[in-house]
């Protein structure tokens, strides 16, 4: 089983939408069996919290269950447990590179799924709003991760 990690500041916006749509297409694939998807933040004010209101609603709209999603920090077993750790902004690359102490983990920006993007960063829509972006972005490099992880690993 491949197990991916989405990874945000705070986990109530970008790493837990992540975590519902790409949960949403392995299962349109029939992959559940697997893929394990899980997301965390590095930071711990939300913990236990459920997503955001805004990420809540943008799933809503596109009949994205987030059932069970809950908020958590990065714990250092993280690094062995998870095959890919995906990173939404380089904030995040770099305090997930601190946090690994060392542990050989796999850790990609999102971003880099797509290289076509002017935006080098997923925006944090807790302070922008804007999480019909975000929603736009990330639907689009997890359909690329997704493709990758059939093609390469499973």
């Amino acid at each position: 089983m491949i197990s991916v990690l989405f990874v945000c500041l705070g986990n109530i916006c970008r790493s837990p939408m992540a975590e519902a749509v790409l949960r949403h297409k392995i299962a349109q694939r029939g992959l559940s069996g697997n893929i394990r998807v899980d997301s965390a933040g590095t930071g711990d004010w939300h913990i236990g919290k459920v997503p955001h209101e805004g990420t809540r609603k943008i799933l809503d709209s596109w009949h994205i269950s987030y059932e069970g999603v809950a908020a958590r920090q990065v714990q250092s077993r993280d690094f062995s447990d998870f095959d890919v750790v995906v990173a939404m902004d380089d904030s995040n690359v770099e305090n997930l590179r601190k946090l690994s102490g060392g542990e050989d983990a796999d850790i990609i920006k999102f971003m880099d799924l797509l290289p076509n993007e002017k935006q080098r960063q997923v925006p944090d829509p807790y302070f922008t709003g804007n999480f019909d972006e975000v929603y736009r972005l990330i639907d689009a490099g997890c359909d690329v991760l997704l493709d990758r992880i059939a093609k390469e690993k499973l």
